[in-house]
């Protein structure tokens, strides 16, 4: 994923879309910035931890818009559109509401739950085998509900 971010980002500059530049530099910044962490601890960084961040920073820009749209403040807002829509390009394809509801009762049968106490086993297995692919928050809620608490 690195090396698309490198290239993606040359050819931005290539074309001198501002914009995609920015938000690129801005993922690399914080992928460093993780990388940093991980060394201070003897980790490193796998693509899953990558897809986790490009997440994170979808989710805090979605946040940031709400904000600037109920401030007013639609420059910004379009802002946060287009740097959500630029890091949602290197993230895989998200999973439809059907496709998370079969997952997780797949996840249900495999991990052999039965009640709220094993929702961190499902949830685990969903996370290794749909990262990057799925709203772990939605889907936390799903499996809760699924579960019966």
């Amino acid at each position: 994923m690195r090396e698309q971010f490198t290239s993606q980002l040359k050819e931005a500059m290539k074309a001198g879309q501002k914009r995609r530049v920015d938000t690129i530099r801005m993922i690399t910044a914080a992928l460093k910035d993780r990388d940093i962490e991980a060394r201070g601890q003897g980790k490193t960084i796998s693509d899953e931890d990558i897809l986790g961040l490009l997440q994170k920073m979808v989710k805090s820009r979605q946040e940031s818009q709400e904000i600037y749209e109920k401030a007013g403040r639609p420059e910004l807002a379009t802002q946060e559109a287009e740097e959500i829509t630029i890091i949602q390009g290197f993230l895989p394809q998200q999973l439809s509401e059907a496709e998370v509801e079969q997952a997780i009762g797949e996840a249900i049968a495999e991990t052999g739950a039965v009640s709220i106490k094993d929702m961190g086993k499902v949830v685990g297995a969903l996370k290794g085998k749909y990262a990057g692919r799925m709203d772990f928050g939605k889907a936390s809620a799903l499996v809760k509900s699924k579960l019966g608490a």
